[in-house]
């Protein structure tokens, strides 16, 4: 699911015949079509006066649990892998885990155009090595986070050398920072980590409630 429209379209384009026989007047007109992109790509690909266009730079916040940030982090390399700026965006606390499982090297040794940033998630300091209390980090992740998704954004295009942030993409559980990329006129995408059954679960989570299942009654479960 997507927060707003798509950031470059795709094109597909056709192709004829591999053999370049012409047999009848359709076939003659794919074929100077055909002619006709091969011509148009060949501009594109040659030499230009004109300065290149910037990097587009994507930012990643994945929701701080290691279940939302390893897909996320293969997604961030993908990306990298393909010419893309990438920000990966750590919560203070999983940054401060980060650290001390793996050591400073672990995120001062990104490769060219690969970066780590933080922000609070809105919870006491704790030291605590494991994945906070889930309901409480859904809340103060809510409630503070915007504000700071929003500093960060600001401060990575006053940033030497750091293209500006051209799109977000987020954790299906983290939807605040849709809102807040478009407030700031950037396209945003959700990301949802779980399996193709599990999203499709979540996508229907409104059936059980439209259904009087949930909330339950009592004690009754089924």
């Amino acid at each position: 699911r997507q927060g707003s429209n798509a950031i470059d379209p795709h094109i597909h384009y056709s192709t004829p015949d591999r053999s370049n026989r012409i047999y009848s007047p359709s076939h003659t007109v794919c074929f100077q079509r055909t002619q006709t992109y091969k011509s148009q790509l060949s501009m594109a690909m040659a030499p230009s006066s004109k300065p290149a266009k910037t990097t587009p730079h994507i930012l990643l916040l994945p929701y701080p649990a290691q279940g939302h940030v390893n897909p996320f982090l293969r997604l961030a390399k993908a990306l990298h892998a393909r010419g893309l700026h990438v920000t990966f965006v750590h919560t203070e606390h999983n940054h401060g885990r980060l650290l001390r499982s793996r050591g400073l090297g672990a995120v001062t040794g990104a490769a060219d155009g690969f970066r780590f940033e933080t922000i609070p998630d809105g919870l006491p300091r704790s030291d605590h090595d494991a994945t906070q209390d889930i309901w409480a980090l859904c809340e103060a992740t809510r409630r503070a986070c915007p504000g700071h998704l929003r500093e960060l954004v600001e401060r990575l295009g006053r940033t030497e050398g750091v293209p500006p942030v051209t799109c977000v993409v987020t954790d299906g559980a983290m939807g605040f920072a849709v809102h807040a990329a478009k407030e700031m006129g950037l396209p945003a995408y959700l990301f949802f980590t779980p399996s193709a059954c599990g999203f499709l679960c979540y996508l229907n989570f409104d059936q059980l409630v439209k259904r009087g299942y949930v909330p339950f009654k009592g004690n009754k479960l089924c």
